[in-house]
């Protein structure tokens, strides 16, 4: 099949999310398939164009596999204005649209949400070649946005709300990471049944259990220390202020160490918090490439998110924890898919969100039993392995594809 895939981030940016769609091209690749992937220059750590992008409206890269087109993203440098950034999403998603369409006709186009708007840049690419169009949502907006409470204007949105229906009632197929998300998305379109589920995956031959040991504890002063760690974006979706009560709380353990590695719009605010606390440590984003020696110089990672958010959003570093082999401790909704896969995994815990008390007492409980704690571990890898293989997710897509393209036969 020839496949054109629209992304807001593809290799070498850092985003988790442009991690998973470049696996999922590069699976597909090796399926011989032909791919077209439009996406747009690496720009997700600072907000801003990375070196030696810059400079040019739109670059064409050829592969083995087909051809990679990058465009401007038109990023404001200002993550906590929803108005620069939702403008900045139209200006690269229109101008995708537009490239995306001048192609020839392909088997099926792949859009990657969020952004939203980039719906309409599939729907338009897919309309133009004459191919089934396939949406694929990572993170249910605006339903995060209204959560987080940085879109609160009702005009703006039922128009977000309207664009969302638009999307998923033009689209042949929307997937979705969680049966609980489906739910959700299936509410909003008037063909329910086109909802499907295909779960993120990691890669378990790359991230591996590792030695805690490692150039990473060495380099940042954490040799000998239990370190306790939050790594990924530093935004407005994680309540990272519960790692903050806890370093508090346990200031006393003179071997714990929090470490919050990672950047984002919270982050002045949380070191602004954490002045006088010498147990808590924040470190930059670190290269891609060392993704699984940054999760294994971790004792426990945490993945905590605001109320409401988890039943819209299935982090993916939620998989890259389970498969370094170190327990997790999640502070999201309980009837969230987050805890419904701690659970399954056994891989560690899971406390309501935002509470502190029970987020500090839980950890404290880990803490204490080292040995169950690392039977946790190796509960999450083992789910890892069986249940969220890489493989596994482009067969899924492969196989949607091909029963599109056999419906408009």
């Amino acid at each position: 099949m020839n496949l054109v895939v629209v992304a807001p981030h593809f290799a070498p940016d850092l985003a988790p999310t442009g991690d998973i769609i470049t696996r999922i091209v590069h699976e597909l690749a090796e399926r011989s398939h032909s791919i077209e992937v439009i996406t747009a220059y690496p720009w997700y750590r600072d907000h801003r164009i990375e070196a030696p992008w810059g400079g040019r409206l739109v670059r064409h890269e050829d592969t083995p596999w087909g051809r990679i087109t990058r465009v401007h993203p038109f990023p404001t440098g200002d993550k906590l204005s929803l108005v620069k950034r939702a403008a900045g999403f139209a200006g690269f998603s229109a101008l995708a649209a537009l490239l995306g369409a001048k192609g020839a006709r392909a088997d099926g186009v792949l859009a990657l949400s969020p952004p939203l708007t980039l719906g309409l840049t599939g729907w338009t690419v897919a309309r133009a070649r004459s191919c089934p169009f396939v949406f694929t949502i990572h993170d249910v907006y605006p339903d995060v946005a209204v959560e987080l409470g940085v879109l609160s204007d009702k005009r703006l949105i039922g128009l977000a709300r309207f664009l969302e229906s638009f999307c998923y009632d033009r689209a042949d197929a929307v997937t979705v990471l969680s049966d609980e998300l489906r739910a959700n998305v299936a509410r909003k379109t008037k063909s329910p049944g086109k909802v499907r589920t295909i779960p993120n995956f990691v890669d378990t031959d790359w991230i591996v259990p590792a030695p805690r040991a490692n150039a990473y504890r060495q380099e940042f002063g954490l040799d000998d220390k239990t370190v306790v760690m939050y790594a990924g974006n530093v935004g407005l979706s994680q309540s990272l202020d519960l790692l903050i009560e806890a370093a508090g709380a346990l200031a006393h353990e003179p071997h714990l160490a929090f470490v919050i590695n990672g950047q984002g719009a919270a982050r002045p605010e949380l070191e602004r918090r954490a002045r006088g606390l010498a147990n808590v440590k924040f470190v930059d984003m670190q290269p891609a490439a060392r993704l699984p020696e940054v999760l294994a110089a971790a004792d426990i990672h945490v993945v905590p998110l605001k109320r409401g958010l988890a039943r819209s959003s299935v982090p993916s570093k939620t998989y890259s924890i389970l498969a370094s082999g170190r327990a997790l401790l999640a502070s999201v909704d309980t009837d969230s898919e987050v805890t419904r896969i701690v659970h399954r995994s056994q891989g560690g815990v899971a406390v309501p969100p935002e509470d502190a008390e029970a987020f500090t007492k839980a950890l404290q409980s880990m803490l204490d039993s080292p040995d169950e704690t690392r039977r946790m571990g190796q509960g999450g890898r083992a789910y890892a392995e069986r249940a969220a293989s890489p493989a596994a997710v482009a067969a899924a897509y492969e196989a949607l594809f091909q029963e599109l393209g056999d419906l408009r036969e």
